[in-house]
């Protein structure tokens, strides 16, 4: 064979070799985004993280109406952890290794996190994690789009510290026993004795999870508060809020006399409970549903309309809280990270993760920030009779996330940003 129809031959066999490779690509590039989602479905922490799950899959759903992410559809898969600490990390490991998805928006409890942690650390998985928490951690494969405590709890027990928050002078910190209360009560003391508190005027409390039985923990809060203005700072978490607000109820225990702030309740956990006898008592968050603005509006209105199509057991009543609203914030910056990056790969979004500007259904702009977490408003709200709440303060501006606490000794030597 002559030298000219060998290099004739090798060309056309190359050409095609690219254009196989070409159809390949193109059919890999259209291949759709596998996405995990993390949450409890059974268990007592079902009553919080259902609704995450059903929030983001509705995300997904409104994002491949509009044509996906680089035209590549969104495919949900979701798995039960069934608030069983260790199955979270089993169920994060299958994600990743088994299912391949891209990102993963899961977790409530800091202890869920801080079990799944590894396997994001070690399989070099993105997880975003929508709920407020103790701080005390800063991971390259975490974004944390919940508040850190300068975001929550401080700026609650300074206004309840204050004159126009009713000037409380005794303290009972009530929690579930794991690392968010502990922490986060660890801090608090701190703070309180910073402020002049003394150790006995501070009285903490913790109890298991799915714990029912508040009737002698109430009576405990009445006869502490006997010794001066006290307030009750709740992080109790999952199923346990509702018996502990209905022994409130049955206790006769008013705002007016002890206010309660819970750290862990919106608007999902009340809708099991008669809250007439609750009207004025807060929590703190950095969104509620009751804000009226053309952001927030729109987007509750996309969740009835999901809630009815969708059938959903609260569709009769859709309700919107902070960590749905956290959900719903890192899947909108998910995408606009991965849009920015032009890919998947977990080391690209991270880097075009940090600066992610979202104006947000709180009413604010929020921003990404080098330390993985969100710039957030901070609010406190009172109990309505309907289960909603009134915002009766708020920071002008959002608050940039401090996740290493000055009140924790050592911290002030720690960076700010996730190397």
């Amino acid at each position: 064979m002559k030298r000219r129809s060998i290099l004739k031959l090798t060309g056309i066999a190359a050409a095609m070799s690219f254009a196989g490779l070409s159809h390949l690509a193109i059919a890999q590039s259209k291949e759709p985004i596998k996405v995990g989602i993390l949450h409890s479905l059974s268990g007592t922490m079902a009553i919080s993280e259902t609704s995450l799950k059903d929030m983001a899959l509705m995300e997904i759903e409104l994002i491949n109406k509009s044509g996906g992410i680089m035209g590549r559809k969104l495919e949900p898969v979701v798995v039960d952890p069934a608030s069983n600490w260790p199955l979270f990390a089993e169920k994060a490991r299958q994600l990743l290794t088994k299912d391949k998805v891209a990102v993963v928006f899961g977790c409530w409890t800091s202890v869920s996190r801080k079990s799944v942690l590894p396997v994001f650390e070690e399989l070099n998985g993105l997880l975003f994690y929508p709920v407020q928490y103790e701080g005390e951690e800063m991971s390259r494969n975490v974004f944390y789009t919940g508040a850190a405590p300068n975001q929550q709890a401080i700026p609650a027990v300074e206004y309840l510290m204050s004159k126009e928050g009713g000037a409380a002078k005794r303290w009972v910190l009530l929690g579930t026993d794991y690392v968010y209360p502990r922490t986060t009560n660890k801090i608090l003391r701190a703070f309180l004795k910073s402020k002049g508190v003394k150790d006995e005027d501070i009285q903490e409390k913790y109890t298991p999870f799915g714990f029912a039985d508040y009737q002698t923990i109430v009576a405990d809060i009445k006869k502490f508060s006997q010794g001066g203005k006290t307030a009750v700072v709740s992080t109790i978490n999952g199923d346990s809020n509702v018996p502990f607000y209905k022994e409130l109820g049955n206790a006769g225990l008013k705002a007016k006399d002890v206010p309660v702030v819970a750290f862990s309740v919106g608007e999902e956990e009340l809708r099991g409970v008669d809250t007439k006898p609750l009207v004025g008592q807060l929590a703190a968050w950095n969104y509620f549903m009751s804000i009226n603005n053309p952001v927030n509006d729109a987007w509750k209105k996309q969740w009835a309309e999901y809630s009815i199509a969708k059938k959903l057991p609260g569709a009769s009543k859709p309700l919107t809280d902070d960590p749905m609203e956290a959900t719903h914030t890192g899947i909108l910056m998910w995408k606009a990270a991965v849009e920015k990056a032009g890919t998947t790969d977990v080391d690209a979004v991270r880097k075009a993760m940090i600066g992610q500007k979202l104006q947000t259904p709180s009413g604010y702009l929020e921003v990404m920030g080098p330390n993985h977490h969100l710039s957030k408003p901070v609010m406190i709200g009172e109990i309505k009779a309907d289960g909603q709440f009134n915002v009766i303060w708020k920071t002008p501006t959002a608050i940039p996330a401090k996740p290493w606490s000055p009140f924790i000794p050592g911290n002030e030597s720690k960076k700010d940003s996730v190397s």
